[in-house]
């Protein structure tokens, strides 16, 4: 099979050219332990179906997205009664210490980074 000299459709001097997907991390706290549980909005996630472990570090595929800080627009229309609403992932994890359970509530969401040698 001969390369194709446009790597949109994956040859390059034959060989298959492997683009990473966006993955979204979220660091485990050091307190938290082994067995864990993770909810994403509050919805139970499977590891392997919903997300990877890597180390400390929960691995997932699909976007989540943290809302930004109140602007000035929006803080001026809640003022007056009228709610905005943007999308706020939510990712806890659930563990026990001695029987007692412990929450890890809304960790920090690391969005993808810009691949190198990409334009938008």
């Amino acid at each position: 099979m001969t390369g194709s000299p446009d790597p949109r459709r994956g040859w390059e001097a034959g060989r298959v050219i492997i683009c990473a997907m966006p993955v979204w991390k979220v660091r485990l706290p050091p307190h938290v332990r082994d067995p864990y549980t993770v909810f994403v909005n509050g919805v139970r996630q499977r590891e392997g179906a919903d997300y990877e472990v890597r180390g400390r570090v929960l691995v997932v595929d699909r976007p989540l997205v943290k809302e930004r800080k109140l602007g000035l627009w929006r803080w001026f229309l809640g003022a007056w009664g009228i709610g905005t609403y943007g999308t706020n992932d939510q990712v806890d994890v659930a563990w026990e210490v001695n029987g007692a359970p412990r929450v890890a509530h809304a960790l920090e969401i690391e969005p993808p980074r810009e691949q190198a040698g990409t334009r938008e």
